[in-house]
């Protein structure tokens, strides 16, 4: 081997700290933008936030009348009052008497979890210790519906080897179990540790005393669930000897109750948005712009950078100059992260103009490498930027991704969106007779009557992503 040296020329990309900081603040969202921008703010002192700047007071009019009264050189004894004293003060004759603020407690309430809710009930009522025992373990074994997740022999077990390690020597049996679990299924909310939705049911049903001869034919329903479930209401009128009517009435009983008793004990998050962009519509023309309330108004503290001296090289001069570029590099970050969200925006809402006039049958197909290659830009920059971005519209907050969809052919040659077709199969199954439901050829051979070629397994998938069931599921002869 012959050894060499040599020069060669090549190109090479490589990653500058201000391009990283870019691309990091082009994916974050509003909220944590917020987040990293208050922590430079702690960081750097040369970075400051432009706080609202009142402009000053308007002058009021004053009245002529008070102007000369002012000028005076001696204050007269009695000055006019807006109010008098007895309007303002209210005597209390004695110490018994209403005082005119009430102490009052505070009548706020939190939400119970299901779990206290049950216990608070199991304390008050008259079990031993080694049945309270079984009752905390049958209400930890509770799911978020309310229902007991796991076998009674499991409940068993638990509940022996807690015993065991209080020192308890006692043998529990099955039917101690059984007993215990009883009890709690007829606490508030009734039906509370039942093992499936029919003895969820049959257990409030059992506390119905309305109407006895309604309260029988439910209970026959109950009795054939497997029939129920399926809704296969010839063989369910057969079994249970009831005409039409009364099938109905006792199956609207079965509805009014509650199938999951320990679904509103969960606590609800609402996870709120904060749109980035807003689209409003003026004088038959629809306009973009970003949303003030997240816009950062920053600056360079000027006190700080006026301590800069261009020829000192001391230790605390280059560490000004040092935060006072990383200060204006952020800035510059920051502008060019709202300039991109906003050209991307405006291109989007271009191609998208139907789905805001008409709705979700309006959208049209459109990908990443579209935007990019009209906005001039990477599709990797396209996705980061429409990646958690909100956009505020007439029809809703909708994620900027919301409006990539994948296409499919149509009869003409054309091309529609994945979208439109949910927003159109959605529209044919609303508008069905539920006694003869509409099957995924038949939908399919509507769309195809719209110029959508579509398949009856695409219709299918599309259907099941909407969460709406098959034509035989939603079949209802009532």
């Amino acid at each position: 081997m012959k050894l060499s040296v040599g020069l060669k020329v090549a190109n090479s990309l490589s990653l500058t700290p201000q391009l990283q900081q870019a691309i990091k603040l082009l994916q974050l969202s509003s909220l944590e933008l917020e987040q990293e921008i208050q922590s430079q703010l702690d960081s750097n002192p040369l970075l400051e936030k432009i706080e609202e700047e009142y402009g000053e007071a308007k002058k009021e009019e004053v009245d002529p009348t008070l102007q000369d009264q002012m000028q005076q050189d001696t204050i007269p004894d009695d000055l006019p009052v807006d109010t008098d004293w007895d309007d303002v003060y209210t005597h209390q004759s004695t110490a018994m008497a209403t005082p005119e603020f009430e102490e009052r407690e505070d009548n706020r309430t939190s939400t119970d979890s299901l779990e206290e809710h049950l216990l608070w009930q199991i304390n008050l009522l008259h079990l031993s210790d080694v049945e309270k025992v079984v009752a905390h373990c049958i209400v930890d074994a509770l799911d978020e519906r309310g229902y007991l997740d796991c076998e009674l022999e499991e409940i068993l077990a638990s509940a022996q080897h807690m015993l065991q390690q209080a020192d308890v020597v006692e043998e529990l049996e099955l039917d101690e179990v059984v007993v215990v679990l009883k009890y709690i299924q007829r606490l508030d909310p009734l039906g509370s540790a039942s093992r499936n939705l029919v003895e969820c049911l049959a257990i409030q049903l059992e506390q119905y005393q309305q109407n006895a001869t309604l309260k029988q034919q439910a209970k026959m329903l109950l009795q054939n669930a497997e029939l129920l479930l399926t809704n296969d209401i010839n063989k369910l009128m057969r079994k249970t000897q009831l005409d039409l009517d009364q099938l109905k009435q006792a199956m609207a009983l079965l509805k009014s109750f509650d199938p999951a008793p320990g679904a509103r004990f969960q606590e609800q998050e609402q996870d709120y948005q904060t749109p980035d962009v807003i689209l409003q519509k003026k004088n038959e023309r629809w306009h973009v712009f970003l949303n003030p309330d997240v816009l950062p108004k920053l600056r360079v503290n000027s006190f700080y950078a006026g301590m800069i001296k261009r020829a000192d090289q001391s230790a605390d001069n280059q560490y000004l100059k040092t935060q006072m570029l990383e200060a204006k590099n952020f800035i510059k970050s920051i502008d060019e992260r709202h300039k991109t969200l906003l050209k991307v925006a405006t291109c989007i809402v271009e191609h998208q103009r139907e789905f805001f006039e008409i709705g979700a049958e309006g959208m049209k197909p459109l990908v990443l490498r579209d935007v990019a290659d009209e906005v001039e830009l990477h599709e990797s920059t396209v996705s980061r930027v429409t990646t958690n971005k909100y956009i505020l519209t007439p029809n809703g907050l909708f994620e900027l991704k919301y409006f990539f969809s994948s296409h499919v052919g149509t009869a003409t040659g054309g091309e529609c969106s994945s979208t439109a077709i949910r927003a159109m199969i959605k529209k044919l199954i609303a508008a069905e007779n539920q006694k003869k439901p509409l099957s995924d050829n038949a939908i399919a051979k509507l769309l195809q009557d719209e110029g959508i070629d579509v398949a009856r397994r695409t219709v299918a998938k599309y259907r099941e992503s909407l969460n709406i069931p098959s034509s035989s599921d939603r079949k209802v002869l009532l």
